[in-house]
């Protein structure tokens, strides 16, 4: 679902399927429920909100993208990691849950996003061709 979305936004009512959100570049996504391995992998631009839990290698290789989760994550791909909420992150996620009709607290949400590691690429590491 949401796979290359250049904008708008997309309201999951339950669950969805693998891949939620790959290479989202711009759109915002909010899933009523949970969603499967790989969600928001490559995702370059946009958000995406779970109100449930969130399966393996959530936000693997991700960009710009944020992840907010309320539920359980089972672990997060490479380059993600979950980060401290600001004031702001509450803001567009009650914003967003809003908009979508879930009734959801804000502060209940946990942020994923880029570590930024894989940005560049570094030829003097012990890395073998």
């Amino acid at each position: 679902a949401g796979a290359s979305a250049h904008g708008g936004l997309l309201i999951i009512d339950q669950d969805a399927s693998i891949r939620c959100g790959i290479s989202l570049k711009g759109g915002d996504i909010v899933v009523g429920g949970s969603v499967g391995n790989m969600c928001g992998f490559l995702a370059q631009l946009g958000t995406i909100v779970i109100c449930g839990d969130a399966a393996a290698a959530l936000g693997d290789s991700l960009y710009e993208a944020i992840i907010y989760v309320r539920g359980q994550i089972s672990n997060l791909g490479s380059d993600a990691e979950q980060q401290d909420m600001t004031g702001s992150d509450e803001d567009k996620v009650a914003q967003l849950l809003e908009q979508s009709g879930f009734q959801h607290d804000a502060k209940t949400f946990k942020r994923v996003a880029s570590a930024k590691t894989l940005y560049h690429f570094d030829a003097g590491s012990s890395q073998t061709y």
